[in-house]
């Protein structure tokens, strides 16, 4: 289940919409995990790998408050921190994220949607003991969107961005497409100094799949705004060229 990228950093991959959770493990085995998702059964199983393994949950990383960047589950430790940006923290309430999750993926009972606990402002490195774990603001797909790097580790853990099977889908905040952008310029400088890139959708990349991702964020988002339909092989997937259509007409383009 769990593929190994780094030497302590490991991603499983839920098959629904290609989901990914990153555990992060530090030398006495304390667990970090990013985004764990995405079924009840898969969180289920995500903590029997870590039991089986010798390995304990310590705390955990919210890249963004969307319904499936904040699962946790009763499989899991309900002691210790989950935390998110301040803003992620308090963009969504608890009972319109379960809403979500009730609407986009009906049929499942989540222990828990929600809950995360707002980091300290102005923090830009996770207080836990392992590898140190950089915040980096990434603004533009949701309130207080974060990614994680990892620089001892050459890994980027990118949330909703980067990816090979999404198009970039912007919040509703009106200077969305802007901040994204500037995310994207701000990612591009990361990536540079990486050997690994993982996507909240889609699968690891290298440096040079994540610099062309990059770009073919950029010519999507240039085609969006210049209301030219994308020659974009990620919305041939019916889910993400409903997303896209949806996009193109909320900002009347």
């Amino acid at each position: 289940m769990l593929e190994q990228v780094s030497a302590r950093v490991w991603v499983t991959t839920s098959p629904t919409w290609l989901t990914t959770s990153s555990v992060v493990v530090a030398d006495d085995g304390a667990c970090l995990l990013v985004d764990p998702a995405l079924t009840p059964a898969d969180l289920v199983s995500l903590q029997g790998e870590l039991t089986g393994r010798g390995w304990h949950v310590a705390a955990a990383f919210s890249t963004h408050p969307h319904w499936d960047h904040v699962l946790w589950s009763e499989a899991l430790p309900d002691d210790v921190p989950r935390w998110a940006t301040p803003a992620a923290a308090t963009a969504c309430p608890d009972e319109e994220l379960a809403a979500q999750a009730a609407r986009d993926l009906p049929g499942h009972r989540w222990d828990v949607v929600g809950g995360t606990t707002p980091l300290p402002p102005d923090t830009t490195e996770l207080p836990w003991t392992g590898p140190r774990a950089v915040v980096i603001a990434t603004p533009g797909h949701a309130p207080g969107h974060a990614s994680l790097h990892l620089p001892a580790e050459g890994v980027l853990v990118a949330g909703d961005m980067l990816s090979d099977v999404e198009v970039p889908l912007l919040d509703d905040d009106g200077g969305a497409l802007d901040a994204y952008r500037r995310s994207l310029q701000r990612l591009a400088d990361v990536v540079a100094g990486c050997d690994v890139v993982v996507p909240g959708h889609g699968r690891v990349a290298d440096a040079a799949e994540a610099g062309r991702r990059i770009d073919a964020d950029h010519r999507y988002l240039d085609d969006l705004t210049a209301g030219v339909d994308p020659l974009d092989p990620r919305l041939g997937d019916p889910r993400v060229r409903a997303e896209h259509e949806a996009q193109a007409a909320r900002l009347g383009v």
